[in-house]
């Protein structure tokens, strides 16, 4: 059965055609939220036809079928949330947003009761996958299907027995790698490209699975996890995260998630100085394709952690020296770079089949709104240049008088 929302360019229309019988019938839209999607998203119908009024959920195709996407949250539904039409209707949540704790000692024991389990952080890319029919997908934390990604994992690990007996569960998890086309960061123990799996949650509840029981799971199916550093009774757990952030950042790895065992409690993550050095570097790197508040937040999570790790003169000179080094230093390289002629942009490094594979991630780039062009294919690995139009622009202009 296949379904047209866009017939007469309206949404306003399901349009039912059955391809066996070649019968055809309508479902108007506001029936289909009243009786069918608003019972199984909990969420009210009229949130949803506003939604989709507004151009928050947005309808679109994958692979001959209908399916809506999330652009930001709606109800209880998270931001990529995506939803996909076929034999039965598949509901994907978004990630929710886990959020910091600049403040160890008061906020552990304000939000946890009794033990706290600490995973590493890494520095990868979000992404969830989930099995759609007899399909196997991996979909960005905005709610895209990636189609590099969704091979990688296919290829890095054997999926196809989990799914098989677990059709309604979700595998969250990093991608990782120097040849991770979003963040790339080198890990001695991923190389290339790699992938940890850091939560499963269930398809439409979006219910995640504790950390004994997710553990056990994984073991079953022999798929990688991120380090669990230890379990820890709340009151103990402070000094303990200070020891782990500070050797964390000390090897260039970016932190910790912290969790209530059963996951009954929403975690809280807690990332290292080297971590927010980094992100500085990179975004002042691109100064004008990153928002302040980007650039503000890292700068407030260095003074909270400097102020709890009770810093002395000496370390705080240090920890104030690595920050000015990570703000000043790439800003000046990309205004000099753009000064010669050039344009600010990065190479992505990827490994690919042959170039047709390395197109179809360019386009998929293309469809995300960034500016990429292929610049080499050679021995499956391709080089694709990332522009950041905007930071080139705008230091053009200054350079050439523009007004600040």
């Amino acid at each position: 059965m296949n379904i047209d929302w866009r017939r007469n360019n309206s949404l306003t229309n399901f349009f039912f055609h059955c391809s066996t019988c070649d019968l055809e019938s309508k479902v108007v839209i506001e029936n289909f939220l009243d009786k069918k999607l608003h019972e199984i998203l909990h969420v009210k119908a009229e949130k949803l036809d506003h939604a989709i009024k507004t151009g928050i959920i947005k309808f679109f195709e994958f692979h001959g079928f209908p399916a809506m996407q999330f652009k930001k949250d709606v109800g209880v539904m998270e931001t990529g949330t995506v939803i996909y039409f076929r034999n039965k209707i598949e509901v994907i949540r978004g990630f929710p947003k886990i959020r910091r704790t600049l403040m160890l000692s008061p906020t552990l024991k304000n939000h946890f009761k009794g033990k706290i389990a600490l995973e590493e952080k890494m520095n990868g890319y979000n992404v969830r996958i989930a099995s759609i029919g007899d399909e196997i997908i991996a979909i960005t934390r905005r709610g895209y299907v990636c189609p590099y990604t969704t091979k990688k994992a296919l290829e890095i690990m054997d999926l196809k027995d989990f799914f098989n007996d677990n059709p309604d569960l979700v595998i969250c998890g990093e991608m990782l790698g120097t040849e991770n086309p979003y963040v790339a960061h080198y890990y001695e123990e991923i190389g290339d490209i790699g992938f940890r799996v850091f939560d499963i949650r269930k398809k439409v509840s979006n219910e995640p699975m504790s950390i004994k029981e997710k553990t056990e799971l994984l073991e079953k199916y022999n798929l990688p996890v991120v380090r669990l550093i230890g379990i820890y009774e709340v009151n103990e757990a402070p000094p303990i995260i200070k020891k782990v952030i500070k050797e964390i950042g000390s090897v260039g790895r970016e932190g910790i998630v912290i969790k209530d065992p059963s996951m009954e409690i929403p975690p809280l993550k807690y990332t290292s100085s080297e971590a927010h050095d980094d992100e500085l570097r990179y975004a002042f790197t691109y100064p004008f394709d990153f928002g302040r508040d980007f650039f503000f937040s890292r700068v407030i999570r260095e003074g909270f952690q400097a102020f709890e790790m009770k810093e002395n003169k000496e370390e705080l000179e240090k920890r104030a020296h690595m920050l000015g080094e990570a703000i000043l230093y790439p800003m000046v390289d990309t205004i000099k770079n753009v000064a010669s002629g050039n344009t600010a942009g990065e190479d992505l490094i990827i490994d690919v089949a042959d170039s047709e594979e390395a197109e179809d991630f360019l386009h998929y780039l293309h469809d995300l709104g960034v500016f990429a062009v292929l610049l080499k294919f050679e021995g499956n690995k391709a080089i694709i240049r990332k522009i950041h139009q905007s930071t080139t622009d705008k230091i053009t202009n200054y350079i050439n008088g523009g007004l600040y």
